[in-house]
């Protein structure tokens, strides 16, 4: 029989919660994992409870960020002609500028 893997608590998870997402959702949901450097169970348990999501400085969080900065620029540009800026697009610039900032303040 295997290992139990257990939480940062000693609790071994066991309970399996699933919901359903638009490919929108999904997208902001996964911009957001990456951004913070946890695995998406840990970003969203912690989410879900209303705790604070502390990013810290990492190469896989660095990349996230260069490859997230190069997504909105590409949206940017496709939307110069004087396009408007979606919600989902703000969002994901907001976060983005939360996440430097907390790695400006850190320093």
């Amino acid at each position: 029989m295997s290992v139990k893997v257990l939480d940062q608590q000693g609790r071994w998870r066991n309970k399996t919660v699933a919901f359903r997402v638009s490919p929108e959702e999904d997208e902001q949901i996964e911009a957001a994992v990456r951004l913070s450097g946890l695995t998406k169970q840990d970003y969203i348990i912690r989410r879900l409870q209303e705790k604070d999501v502390v990013v810290v400085g990492s190469p896989r969080v660095y990349k996230a960020l260069k490859n997230e900065l190069a997504r909105v620029l590409d949206e940017l540009q496709r939307i110069d002609g004087g396009g408007e800026v979606s919600r989902d697009l703000m969002d994901t610039i907001e976060l983005i500028t939360l996440t430097m900032q907390g790695m400006k303040d850190e320093k």
